[in-house]
């Protein structure tokens, strides 16, 4: 199985529950990844270069997904709108798409970067904020989908929204050192990230993909 693998932190938990979970099963050597950007894996799984990921909400209106995705209730501080000229991020699809939806005018910037520029003070708009205030409702970023090897990516998928992932410091310290964050920033991130989608989060996908 070809799975595609956002480097960003938000998904640094995922990542580490899947080498664990590779490695206690015996599909070990049958794994490999593909590392890219958001819009590149979206266009990946699409031509079938790889078999599963988690993608950016707007593309996986026609894909076969799992009830994972990337969530954010409120503010998720690594979707950020800058003041100044209208500018999609090269990186999204999702979160221009949302800028767009929203009327919102003003550069987006998404990723370890929107975050990093948050800690070190920058003023922007927070997106999922922005749609919280719209709707009420958390905003889904992104979803775990597949085009195939679907039992296995679903097995993968309810084995981690049953799982508590626990990050050793050594991961915490050498991604956080990556960023030019803190550890004790990056723990304080992923608490704002949650990954199993509920009616709420269903209902909020949907409203988003049909706006």
């Amino acid at each position: 199985m070809l799975f595609g693998s956002i480097s960003y932190l938000n998904l640094l938990p995922f990542q580490v529950f899947l080498k664990r979970y590779i490695s206690d099963t015996a599909s070990k050597m049958s794994f490999r990844y593909k590392r890219a950007v958001p819009s590149q894996i979206n266009n990946a799984l699409k031509r079938r270069e790889i078999n599963a990921a988690f993608i950016s909400s707007i593309e996986s209106k026609k894909c076969k997904c799992t009830d994972l995705g990337i969530i954010a209730d409120q503010k998720v501080y690594s979707v950020l709108l800058l003041k100044g000229k209208n500018k999609t991020d090269p990186a999204s699809a999702t979160s221009n798409r949302l800028a767009k939806i929203l009327n919102l005018q003003g550069k987006v910037l998404i990723g370890d970067a929107a975050l990093k520029y948050y800690l070190e003070g920058g003023e922007g708009l927070d997106l999922a904020e922005a749609w919280y205030q719209k709707t009420g409702l958390p905003f889904v970023f992104a979803r775990l989908c597949y085009n195939k090897h679907g039992k296995s990516i679903k097995k993968i998928a309810k084995r981690f929204a049953k799982t508590k992932v626990r990050i050793p410091q050594y991961i915490l310290k050498k991604e956080a050192q990556k960023r030019g964050i803190t550890p004790k920033h990056l723990t304080w991130y992923l608490e704002q990230i949650y990954y199993t989608m509920g009616e709420k989060e269903k209902r909020s996908l949907k409203k988003f993909l049909n706006a």
